[in-house]
């Protein structure tokens, strides 16, 4: 994640207004009680992570991001294809615009579903060139109840098949 680590310094300034109203959408689509689990994978810098109010955990590959996380949840080192929690862990997932850079998209998306009981709240960059590969990959691995396209990215509201 060389990348993200390299832009971390100016991560936030870069991409904050944008998941900031990213995050405010989906929580108006989303029902979510203070006794929920989310986990969201690639978080970056978990700067919305404390818009979720429930008991939220944040994965990301890139160190230099997650050290700048200065809020109350639990955040780690963790690449999506390999997620290091037991299968049903979280009620909610949620991946908010970092599908794209995974390694191995499948692999990621089956951990995801792994890890998740019941509901999958997966967005992807629009512009990605892996946009259509992506899309195809959550339709068949999730059931999509909804799918919102916003200015940057396409959200996807599942539930497992």
């Amino acid at each position: 994640m060389g990348y993200y680590d390299e832009i971390s310094e100016g991560y936030e300034e870069l991409h904050k207004e944008e998941q900031l109203k990213k995050v405010a959408l989906i929580l108006s689509k989303i029902k979510i009680s203070p006794k929920d689990t989310l986990l969201d994978v690639g978080c970056g810098t978990g700067l919305y992570l404390d818009m979720f109010r429930c008991n939220v955990t944040g994965a990301d590959p890139a160190p230099k991001l997650i050290r700048k996380y200065k809020g109350k949840h639990k955040i780690l080192l963790a690449r999506a294809e390999e997620l290091p929690f037991p299968d049903n862990s979280f009620d909610i997932v949620t991946s908010i615009t970092a599908i794209q850079n995974f390694e191995d998209v499948e692999k990621g998306l089956n951990e995801i579903k792994r890890v998740g009981k019941r509901r999958f709240v997966l967005s992807i960059l629009k512009r990605s060139p892996k946009l259509s590969l992506i899309e195809k990959l959550i339709k068949e691995i999730f059931l999509v109840n909804e799918t919102i396209e916003e200015d940057k990215d396409v959200i996807f509201f599942c539930t497992k098949k």
